[in-house]
């Protein structure tokens, strides 16, 4: 299990307060990718990649039904709060997409149930 140490740390420079069950969710969905250093950073730069994080994590995962116009609004706005970071962190781009849209609790909600399987 990745250290979700370092991932409050960081999601702390963006965010107030810091839903540390919600980061246990995130960490959780994204299980394995987090030991490849790829897999664990957002490409800010590629297209494709802004796609992915629009398609999987806030249509799919997120369940959210704004327009890709708007959704990809809220990726760029996130990708600019996040300018002075070389490496964006997955966990954290996720967490504020997550945060945008009200959507921590529910993160929270699917951690807990997966944790007392």
């Amino acid at each position: 299990m990745p250290d979700t140490e370092k991932y409050f740390a960081d999601i702390k420079k963006y965010a107030s307060k810091v839903n540390e069950e919600a980061v246990a969710g995130i960490v959780q969905h994204l299980g394995i990718a987090l030991r490849s250093r790829d897999a664990s950073l957002v490409a800010a730069t590629d297209p494709e990649e802004l796609k992915r994080v629009r398609e999987s994590w806030l249509k799919k995962k997120l369940a959210l039904t704004q327009s890709d116009e708007e959704l990809d609004k809220s990726i760029h706005a996130v990708m600019t709060k996040m300018k002075a970071d070389h490496a964006k962190h997955r966990v954290t781009v996720y967490y504020l997409l997550a945060e945008q849209y009200g959507k921590l609790d529910s993160l929270v909600k699917k951690a807990k149930a997966a944790a007392h399987k």
